[in-house]
């Protein structure tokens, strides 16, 4: 399986709450849902529609597990809500229980197996295994070489800090951009592979 990274992205590197405004607060964030002025369904959505029909899977962290796994079951009746809600969903979590995982088809990773048990997910058969937003595994996966491709959607606004899906430990990771589409809204969706270390 390739493992793919999708994040809304301010131009300044920050990922935390692009979604609403108490979806994350750490560190007094008090930008939450800064992407919605940017989305438009054609370019960032079709990027998302896109992304998710290449999936098997999708990988998330807690917190971001969380505020989806509140948000979707409730949305049915159209594909994408409907693909949502049915394919698999891995969680990597060191404090939610097994019977606590409500969203349907969902997985516990125990945070402290999670880059092992992600390393053998990556080596089966299969289509992407998906990772939206949850900037810390992202980070974390990126960081252990174990992310194939970033699709940043680039949002013409700068928050001034906040989290980031860039590990901060002076690795240099070469990556190659295989396509970049600009929506009306000024949007640049970017995708990104792994090159090879030179």
């Amino acid at each position: 399986m390739r493992i793919a990274i999708n994040e809304f992205m301010s131009l300044d590197g920050v990922v935390q709450a692009p979604g609403g405004p108490a979806e994350d607060t750490d560190g007094g964030f008090a930008h939450g849902g800064w992407s919605q002025a940017f989305f438009d369904p054609e370019v960032v959505g079709g990027a998302f529609d896109q992304a998710l029909g290449a999936a098997d899977a999708l990988l998330f962290g807690r917190r971001t597990w969380q505020t989806m796994a509140a948000a979707w079951p409730g949305r049915g009746g159209e594909p994408f809500a409907d693909r949502m809600n049915s394919i698999k969903k891995y969680v990597v979590s060191g404090t939610l229980k097994d019977d606590g995982l409500t969203w349907g088809n969902s997985i516990r990773i125990p945070g402290g197996e999670a880059v092992a048990r992600i390393r053998e997910l990556r080596a089966a058969e299969g289509g992407d295994l998906l990772v939206m937003g949850s900037p810390t595994l992202a980070r974390t996966l990126l960081a252990e070489g174990l992310a194939d491709e970033l699709r940043l959607m680039i949002m013409p606004v700068l928050l001034g800090g906040g989290k980031s899906v860039f590990p901060a430990d002076g690795g240099k990771r070469p990556l190659e951009l295989v396509s970049t589409v600009t929506s009306g809204t000024g949007v640049n969706v970017c995708t990104y592979r792994v090159a090879a270390a030179g």
